[in-house]
Order: C-alpha cells, then sequence, then structure tokens
C-alpha cells in the first residue's frame, strides 16, 4: 500500500511539473477581432475579466443563480460564469462596455439613469445586458413578461419596479 501512495505522488508531480495546454479560440469582443489562446477549463467570465481586463461585467455567485455575469453571445444574453470560453469560438460578444459609444450612452444605460434603477451598481450590468438581450429577443410585451423574463438577473438592493420601467421605457421608444 506504501508504493501506490508513492507511486502516486510521482505520477502527480510529473503531471505537475507539466506545460499547461492551451486553445486557440477566436472571437470579436465589443467589435474587435481577438485571436487569444486559452486553458481548456476557462470560463467565459474570467477570460472577460481576468484576462482580458473587462472588469464590467461581475462576478457574483459563479453558478449562475445571480445574472451579474450576464453578456451577450451572438445578441443573445448568457451567464458567462457558465459558459466556457472555448465553447463560444468564432462568436460575436458584447459586453457592457461594448454597449455604449465613446461620449454617449446607450439607451438602456441612459434609462437606467434616468429611472434610478440601480442603487449599489453591482447588478447594473448584468441587468443591462440581460435586457438588452431581452428586447433582441422580442417576446416581452409588458412589465409583468419584462419582470419575469429578467427573473434571473437578482438585485440585492430591490431596485426591480424601476429596472422594468427602464427597460419599458427603452422598449416603447424602440418600438
Amino acid at each position: 500500500m506504501n508504493d501506490a501512495v508513492t507511486i502516486d505522488r510521482e505520477a502527480a508531480v510529473r503531471v505537475a511539473a507539466r506545460p499547461i495546454a492551451t486553445l486557440p479560440l477566436s472571437l470579436t469582443i465589443n467589435g474587435e477581432a481577438r485571436e487569444l489562446q486559452v486553458e481548456p477549463w476557462t470560463t467565459l467570465l474570467d477570460l472577460l475579466r481576468d484576462k482580458l481586463d473587462l472588469t464590467g461585467t461581475k462576478k457574483g455567485c459563479d453558478h449562475g443563480q445571480c445574472g451579474a455575469c450576464t453578456v451577450l453571445i451572438d445578441g443573445r444574453r448568457i451567464n458567462s460564469c457558465l459558459k466556457l470560453a472555448v465553447s463560444v469560438d468564432g462568436a460575436e460578444i458584447t459586453t457592457i462596455e461594448g454597449l455604449g459609444q465613446p461620449g454617449e450612452l446607450h439607451p438602456l444605460q441612459a434609462a437606467f439613469i434616468e429611472h434610478d434603477a440601480f442603487q449599489c451598481g453591482y447588478c447594473t450590468p448584468g441587468q443591462i445586458c440581460s435586457a438588452q438581450g431581452l428586447i433582441n429577443e422580442g417576446h416581452a410585451k409588458d412589465r409583468q413578461d419584462v419582470r419575469e423574463q429578467m427573473s434571473g438577473n437578482l438585485c440585492r438592493c430591490g431596485a426591480y419596479t424601476n429596472i422594468a420601467d427602464a427597460v419599458l421605457e427603452v422598449m416603447e421608444k424602440q418600438a
């Protein structure tokens, strides 16, 4: 039994000494084409925050339960903490940093400010990206739909009414 433990330790040391394999990844992030090398276990959230310094996307629960990490992949909202970066090769990713134009707020950003749809602001990037995805999907027709379809985005401060007001305003202006 003692020999088996020794062999396992030696094998572990050999494995740990190997270089970490990376995989090529092509993405368009906020309109910019990127060629990257990533470890296969890297989530899209960790790639955005830790490797690309796009820290607007927040790490809340890291389990897909809070929505703070919501980004748009090819226009559809997704919890980036649940998506391996390599699984979105070739995709177009939009984060909160990519929604507005330099010197000009995105309509959802402006509506969130106008309706005071945030307090601490931690959930706001995910809320805004989720709202844009909701608008892109085109299924929400009223306040109840907006609340239901954004129920995966939690706001610990309880600004849900104001968030719905902001989203509804933008939906009405775009109709």
